[in-house]
């Protein structure tokens, strides 16, 4: 079987992508698959302050609210921060704060608008907490369990000021659904995986934690105070280090979400992540770009070499061989995560992400303005 020039590139651009593609899946994402999850501790290091920022929320406060005050942790406080919502968020809190003492509201006043996005809300929510470790959600969030704050506390490691927590999003029984959930799935392991290698470059605002004194030493949200998204993954790009940073991925210390429902709604959360992508350090913009690019040519490639006479063979072989050895890893990945029924659609959702990454990372370029809610 002999190969022409332009068939011998390609097949040289694919074995690239697939070796490539190899080194993240068993020199990243194998490190997350063979993580030993510890036993939550027993005991309580420090009081904690909750921040849950929320703009038009009151039905989520109302559903999930009760969830965070169910808490099996001995001091703690929530903060809710107002952010000018006008469904009556603010009745409902008032209301609220009667039935739990440790209940704490914070009022973004209407004429903030000159304000980027949900960051001056975040801001306001740490200056008002009382302890020094901060814990992160959102209102549409309900933890797993009632240990998720002793999962998520200030461990006894001085050292440690950054806790990278993990938060699936809740089965809705749509092929939409099942492309978030696999997107958060995929997003997930590359952070936490990434962690865990001695390179943090995000967190996810659903389920975070970090010191306040961390905050204000590095001057909070300063230096991307005009983009609007970020308010996670920006802040731990800047801060997170090695040393550091720990990930807490135990089952009863993660926190379920609210997915998007619509497309469209997806999409224009996904163009904000974008958004704030464009200010990660350039080593980390140059290897997730670099995983993405070569993950959908590698697609691309196998697509285009499938349709040749003489390379089809080789394509179809490469692509089951690199199944295979994915099979090894993401699986276990999956149901450690809460994902384990997707694991029979992963070749496919895997292809669907690849494309609609590379088509958001288009038409994200085209987006002049973006809003937090």
């Amino acid at each position: 079987m002999e190969f022409n020039i332009l068939e011998i590139c390609l097949l040289t651009a694919l074995l690239l992508c697939f070796f490539v593609q190899l080194y993240f899946v068993f020199g990243v994402h194998l490190k997350l698959a063979t993580y030993q999850i510890k036993s939550l501790p027993s005991a309580e290091s420090e009081p904690i302050s909750v921040i849950i920022c929320a703009r038009n929320e009151a039905e989520n406060l109302a559903k999930y609210l009760p969830s965070v005050f169910a808490q099996q942790y001995g001091q703690f406080e929530v903060i809710v921060v107002n952010d000018r919502s006008w469904d009556g968020t603010a009745d409902l809190l008032e209301a609220m704060q009667k039935q739990y003492a440790n209940l704490k509201v914070v009022h973004v006043p209407e004429g903030e608008k000159f304000i980027a996005g949900k960051k001056f809300a975040v801001t306001m929510g740490i200056k008002a907490a009382s302890y020094d470790w901060l814990v992160f959600t959102d209102a549409d969030c309900e933890p797993a369990s009632e240990n998720w704050l002793k999962g998520m506390q200030k461990p006894q490691d001085n050292d440690v000021q950054i806790i990278l927590g993990y938060s699936p999003y809740f089965k809705k029984g749509s092929l939409l659904n099942a492309l978030i959930r696999f997107e958060t799935f995929f997003t997930a392991v590359n952070y936490l995986s990434f962690a865990l290698k001695g390179m943090p470059y995000m967190g996810v605002g659903r389920n975070l934690a970090y010191q306040k004194q961390l905050f204000f030493k590095n001057k909070g949200f300063a230096a991307h105070m005009h983009v609007p998204s970020g308010d996670d993954d920006l802040f731990v790009n800047a801060n997170a280090t090695a040393g550091n940073t720990i990930i807490q991925i135990h089952a009863e210390t993660q926190v379920w979400s609210e997915p998007k429902t619509t497309f469209l709604s997806y999409l224009r959360q996904k163009k904000r992540h974008v958004g704030a992508g464009k200010l990660y350090k350039a080593k980390h913009k140059f290897i997730l770009s670099t995983q993405i690019i070569l993950q959908f040519l590698f697609y691309v490639l196998t697509i285009t070499l499938a349709c040749f006479p003489q390379t089809h063979i080789v394509a179809v072989a490469v692509f089951l061989f690199s199944l295979l050895l994915r099979c090894f890893v993401y699986p276990k990945l999956l149901h450690r995560l809460n994902y384990k029924e997707l694991k029979w659609w992963f070749p496919i959702l895997d292809i669907l992400l690849m494309f609609f990454l590379v088509f958001n990372a288009v038409a994200s370029v085209f987006v002049r303005k973006i809003q937090w809610k």
